[in-house]
């Protein structure tokens, strides 16, 4: 009996709750039902929100819904969802009475019989976790991809073959709780971001170490050279090492040259890749993202099958997404940026000043770095929700602004947003939603505040 069958065989008969019933959750509370366990579903929504909530109890699953749902943690073994503050105090409680505190994720990588890569960071990793995966496909690979990317893989675990490999997305709310670290880990970057759900920057960035702290000699840790903290994080590295740059040349690892091309360094030498303008989707962030996908695959898929990648692939959805052409200009769908640093990012795949949608949920990161961004790259800009006057603020106080060649203007939602945007945008333009700030002012998630920026941007 493999580790897998000995797992499911192990919570027969035992009380699982099951915190949350989102992506990590849906699938997997049937799965355990089906598999014998006594299961319990614990979730702030009302039954009314719930629409699975007859057929979940027909299954022989038992809900606590509402307010007072985290008054009934009773489970042998507790699994939190991924948004859920590490230390809630009703889980500290459970580990202090001996509950199992522990996620689909972390069990996950317990019992997952094949390779995996596990990509954290603070801005890039669902780019760089699907270039991951689309290199490996290329080179014939069977993979994987999930984990914070918005795919389970706990409830597909029984069909995954030794000789596949994992890529999984790693959040540091993710992260936080692990006790396992994937194969291969790679560290796109680090700054600010989640100040809300963490107890300060100190807390989150020890989250992101756990990518790499439980590897054997045989894994590899990937980080970004030109990021101060990933940098350091190579000195309490005890596998192989490898460092991604856009300005250096790493002992091991990808680079960028002079010359525009695309190299890789490893101990038997230097092999010229490909050139970074090759690279279909737009940003030098995306360099990064490429160069940090290169050191990852390399040994596991050919630089053929990575050179074809760069020239075919269009880039993951609400990423820099080109959404349409109206009266010759063009609108992107960037709700991704949840923080100042992708933002920054996102302006500069651009050559030129653009009018930007930004505002959202406060998730309490400063706004200074994005400030002299804006006054470089923005021609109009339009502010909504919870940070629209944190950002305007900050925008009004370089001492390089000025309101006649940087106007800002004040919606109420996405839809007036976009309208503004509309009324300003001319010939030549380039319209971007690209928020620096999370979406739970307004919507579930920043795939939810995509999809509506692109319907009304559709309907213009």
């Amino acid at each position: 009996m493999g580790r897998v069958e000995r797992f499911f065989e192990g919570i027969k008969g035992k009380r699982i709750t099951f915190i949350g019933l989102g992506v990590s959750h849906c699938k997997l509370v049937t799965i355990f039902a089906e598999k014998g366990a006594l299961v319990e579903v614990c979730d702030r929504q009302p039954r009314t929100q719930l629409g699975d909530a007859d057929t979940l109890e027909a299954q022989g699953i038992t809900l606590h819904l509402g307010e007072d749902y985290l008054k009934h943690l009773n489970g042998d073994v507790i699994l939190r969802t991924p948004g859920m503050r590490f230390h809630t105090p009703e889980l500290t409680a459970a580990r202090e009475r001996g509950q199992v505190v522990t996620s689909e994720l972390e069990l996950f990588l317990d019992l997952c019989p094949c390779k995996v890569i596990g990509i954290t960071g603070s801005d890039g990793k669902s780019t760089t976790a699907t270039v991951v995966s689309e290199m490996l496909r290329a080179a014939g690979r069977t993979v994987h991809l999930g984990g914070n990317i918005g795919r389970a893989l706990l409830p597909i675990v029984e069909e995954i073959h030794p000789a596949d490999i994992a890529v999984v997305e790693l959040s540091s709310f993710q992260l936080i709780s692990m006790r396992r670290s994937p194969d291969i880990a790679v560290i796109t970057n680090i700054a600010p971001n989640h100040l809300d759900m963490h107890r300060d920057m100190t807390e989150y960035v020890d989250a992101k170490r756990n990518v790499y702290r439980h590897q054997n000699a045989f894994g590899k840790t990937v980080v970004n050279m030109d990021n101060a903290i990933t940098a350091s994080f190579l000195q309490e590295v005890i596998c192989r090492k490898a460092g991604f740059s856009r300005r250096t040349q790493p002992g091991c690892g990808a680079f960028l040259k002079e010359d525009g091309w695309i190299y890789m360094a490893d101990y038997s030498g230097v092999t010229r890749l490909f050139p970074a303008l090759d690279i279909r989707i737009p940003g030098v962030h995306n360099i990064e993202n490429y160069l940090a996908a290169i050191s990852a695959v390399w040994g596991l898929a050919e630089p053929e099958a990575m050179h074809q990648v760069a020239k075919d692939f269009a880039g993951v959805e609400h990423r820099i997404e080109f959404v349409r052409n109206i009266n010759g200009a063009r609108w992107y769908n960037d709700s991704i940026a949840s923080s100042p640093t992708r933002t920054i990012a996102g302006l500069d795949a651009f050559d030129q000043r653009v009018i930007l949608i930004a505002g959202g949920y406060d998730k309490q990161i400063p706004y200074l770095p994005l400030g002299p961004k804006i006054v470089e790259k923005v021609k109009t800009l339009i502010v909504m929700g919870d940070t629209a006057e944190k950002i305007a603020a900050t925008v009004v106080s370089m001492g390089q602004y000025n309101p006649r060649t940087l106007p800002i203007l004040r919606a109420k939602d996405m839809a007036e947003a976009v309208q503004l945007a509309a009324q300003v945008a001319a010939e030549g333009d380039i319209v971007t939603l690209s928020p620096a700030s999370a979406s739970f002012d307004f919507y579930r998630n920043f795939e939810a505040r995509g999809r509506h920026f692109k319907e009304l941007v559709n309907a213009l």
